[in-house]
Parts: C-alpha cells; sequence; structure tokens
C-alpha cells in the first residue's frame, strides 16, 4: 500500500507498508509502515518515500541548534516563538543550574518579552510541545548582533557541505554566523556594513539555493560589496 504522490501529509500519518519501501527524508520506520515526520508533500522516487517540507515549516527534532525570541514568560519558564507552528518552553530549570528563589526574584529580570536567545531542543513529541535548553557552552541570552530569518527548508544550503557555504560567507565578511535549524541565522560583524553585507549573501542563497554555481557567486557579490557596491 502507498499513499498517494505529491498528496499533503501531516506528522504521524502512514505513507506506505510493505518492507519494499524505503524510509528517506522526513519519514520514520514503524514496523512494516513508513510514517511522516513533518508537514509537506508526499514524493516516490523509485522505492525511497520521503516528504518535502512545506515553504517556511520548522518541525522540531531534539538536537537541533534554535534560535528564538521571548513571548511569554510563567512561574515556571518562558515561552519561546523559535518560527515552528508550537511555542517552545524554556524551563527554569534549563537556563541556569542555580536554585532562583521567585520569591525574590523576577523572571523578567533574567529573560524578558523581546530577548533572544540560543538554545537547543532537548526534547519535542507530538504530546507536548518542544521543549528547550541553554544549559551548554555558548548558549543563552543573544545580546548583540543582527537576526536573518530564511526559509528553514534553505538551512542545508546555507550550510553547505560540512559547512563550507557558512564558512565562506564567515571568512569573506569577517562576521560570525550562527545557523539556527529553524531557519533564524544570528550574524555579528565587527561593524553594521559587515552585517549587512553577511545579510545579502545569506538572502542570495537563499533565492538562489537550487541554482548551480551559487558559492562562485556568493563571493563574487561580497567583494563586489565590500568595494563599495550598491
Amino acid at each position: 500500500m502507498l499513499a498517494e504522490d505529491r498528496k499533503l501529509v501531516l506528522p504521524g500519518d502512514v505513507l506506505a507498508v510493505g518492507e519494499d519501501y524505503v524510509a528517506g527524508l522526513n519519514t520514520y520506520r514503524l514496523g512494516s509502515k513508513i510514517v511522516a515526520s513533518t508537514v509537506g508533500l508526499l514524493e516516490l522516487r523509485e522505492k525511497v518515500v520521503q516528504v518535502i517540507p512545506l515553504r517556511g515549516c520548522y518541525m522540531p527534532r531534539a538536537g537541533d541548534l534554535v534560535i528564538g525570541r521571548v513571548v511569554d514568560w510563567s512561574m515556571s519558564g518562558w515561552s519561546i516563538d523559535i518560527n515552528s507552528p508550537y511555542l517552545a518552553a524554556l524551563p527554569i530549570g534549563e537556563f541556569t543550574k542555580r536554585r532562583i528563589d521567585l520569591k525574590r526574584h523576577d523572571l523578567r529580570d533574567i529573560l524578558s518579552v523581546g530577548d533572544v536567545v540560543k538554545a537547543r531542543v532537548l526534547s519535542y513529541d507530538r504530546t507536548q510541545g518542544p521543549i528547550l535548553t541553554v544549559k551548554e557552552p555558548d548558549l543563552g541570552k543573544v545580546r548583540e548582533g543582527r537576526l536573518v530569518t530564511i526559509i528553514p527548508t534553505k538551512v542545508p544550503r546555507l550550510i553547505g557541505k560540512r559547512g563550507s557555504m557558512v564558512e565562506m560567507i564567515s571568512r569573506e565578511t569577517g562576521c560570525k554566523i550562527v545557523v539556527g535549524q529553524n531557519g533564524v541565522v544570528l550574524v555579528t560583524g565587527r561593524s553594521k556594513r559587515d552585517e549587512e553585507i553577511a545579510e545579502r549573501a545569506i538572502r542570495m542563497v537563499e533565492r538562489e539555493a537550487h541554482l548551480a554555481g551559487l558559492t562562485d557567486r556568493v563571493t563574487k557579490l561580497i567583494r563586489e560589496l565590500k568595494e563599495g557596491g550598491a
């Protein structure tokens, strides 16, 4: 049995049944069944069953690095917008190891609405929203830099093979670039102009991700902008 090709599918939908089929991108095998792990369009290539994500839709996975913005808080922690259909939770215990006395401290003094954080998806399943942690080196509140949001499905192209594309943009612009799997990119440069050039390069990658020779064109764009181009 195989679901209809190019059909819109949801996480948990059974796409195919049988040992002849192979679980491809954004699917997993559950016994004899192949199941969708994200929202998208079913695509069959030979016997490989995969799901092409819908434009702009990020579905969290445990272990993902994400960059998000605080949108709310409660006595147990903060709610974080991670550019996904699901709000993520950052519990107090995943922000700091030290004990916080809520009778004496206001959580808004630690993180307030509008603050940006780099975090790791600690867990996620369909029974509850994503849980985040910042208890790793280089994670936590973002204090400087420029945020650039791209289509999440273009993240692999921005990173490049073994990190080649993002490393080239970083080297050419002198900016530190952190790419969240949710499509939010943090660019921190020595000047606003450097950050602007890096953003222009990132936008070119997003726009032309499907075209060949992209690395050379992005390099040329950066060098022209550094030489005083518009």
